[in-house]
């Protein structure tokens, strides 16, 4: 059983990836606004903020990795909501092919495709200046975080995708997500936000993650906030996982 999905979900992969080669377009258009805030917040907001950073690239691009894999997550919405009204989907489910297959297969492309965005976003950020003092140990415990970071809002993608009236619907459910890096510690320190304001950001999953990927960076010691970061990842993980095989089963039956 578990070859039989495997080989599938295989098989299913390298169809995703093969229409995701034919349209670079889409891993392009889903980096284009994590840069555009990299250049606008650096070199227009920037010198106006304090951080208590050298340079404000450091402290800005973990924010910007976490929103760079939003805009790309919505496209897993996207991609699923058109098999599902093109037909393909019953096809698939008609054949014998494992059922949770085709799920896991549109997961898998979602982070090939967000990997390869993180990568075009890292190199700009360098050639703006971004610096590292991380050793190789911290750059593969950035990269555990994003991938399962990445792997949990991919899961909570597959929902809208399966539910979703309309396309605008199923990619729609991404721009609150776009916010929360606003309403965090990802552009300026949350001690210099208002009270309430300041409660939910430091109690929210960005400012955690954010925090921790930024110590990471900077070679510093993360503490405890490092669980508190993968307590939020896996805890998403579970919940949209669980919802989304709640809907497929749905759908299937």
């Amino acid at each position: 059983m578990t070859r039989h999905l495997l080989g599938d979900t295989a098989a299913l992969l390298g169809r995703s990836l093969r229409h995701i080669s034919r349209s670079p377009d889409t891993i392009i258009t889903t980096s284009i606004m994590p840069i555009a805030f990299l250049l606008l917040f650096v070199y227009v907001f920037g010198g106006a903020i304090e951080t208590g950073s050298d340079r404000y690239v450091d402290y800005l691009l973990p924010g910007i990795l976490l929103i760079t894999v939003v805009s790309g997550i919505s496209y897993t919405a996207y991609r699923l909501f058109l098999d599902l009204k093109s037909g393909i989907f019953e096809r698939f489910l008609s054949m014998p092919v494992a059922r949770s297959a085709v799920l896991w297969a549109h997961v898998l492309t979602s982070l090939v495709a967000n990997v390869i965005s993180l990568v075009l976003v890292v190199l700009v950020a360098l050639a703006m200046g971004f610096r590292s003092g991380a050793g190789v140990p911290a750059w593969l415990a950035v990269a555990g975080i994003m991938l399962l970071f990445t792997l949990a809002l991919t899961w909570l993608a597959v929902i809208p995708g399966l539910t979703a009236t309309s396309v605008d619907g199923a990619s729609a459910f991404s721009y609150p997500l776009i916010l929360l890096p606003f309403v965090s510690s990802a552009f300026v320190p949350t001690e210099s936000m208002p009270g309430p304001v300041r409660a939910f950001a430091e109690h929210q999953p960005v400012t955690s993650i954010v925090n921790t990927i930024r110590a990471l960076f900077a070679g510093q010691q993360v503490g405890g906030e490092v669980w508190t970061a993968l307590a939020w990842c896996a805890g998403i993980l579970v919940v949209a996982w669980g919802g989304a095989m709640a809907v497929h089963r749905r759908k299937v039956g």
